[in-house]
């Protein structure tokens, strides 16, 4: 007798992955915007049009993912924002006392760091039609 395979998860509708694509260009366009204007990446991924028009997106389009390999981009872009805010109000804490300076610059680098890196690693694994790590 033969285990029977367990189906991996379905195919996505294109409109899904378009939106995916979607969220992920409009935070890449959020980086950009800082890297050519005078705010810093972290400010400019949550506090910008594009990156709230991101997260909203993903939070009402990420029941059409569910159940496909793309639900797992939604749950990446939703969490790098998220997580992105979390760190960055905490560095703000730290930056706003005399002592917490100086962990707070070199906190706000890696943050950055981390979102392009969130950015990029999620864009290049929808790119190939690749879960992201759970």
């Amino acid at each position: 007798m033969t285990a029977a395979l367990e189906p991996g998860p379905r195919e996505p509708l294109p409109s899904v992955v378009n939106v995916a694509n979607l969220v992920y260009a409009l935070h890449s366009f959020a980086i950009v915007v800082a890297l050519a204007g005078s705010t810093t990446i972290v400010f400019s991924f949550l506090g910008s049009l594009p990156s709230i028009a991101a997260v909203v997106l993903n939070y009402v389009k990420r029941g059409d993912a569910r159940g496909t390999w793309a639900e797992s981009h939604y749950r990446w872009q939703i969490r790098t924002f998220w997580y992105t805010l979390l760190w960055v109000c905490i560095a703000g804490v730290l930056f706003a006392t005399l002592v917490g300076i100086i962990i707070a610059v070199p906190l706000f680098a890696a943050i950055t760091l981390w979102v392009v890196y969130r950015i990029a690693k999620g864009w290049m694994r929808l790119r190939d039609r690749r879960e992201m790590y759970v």
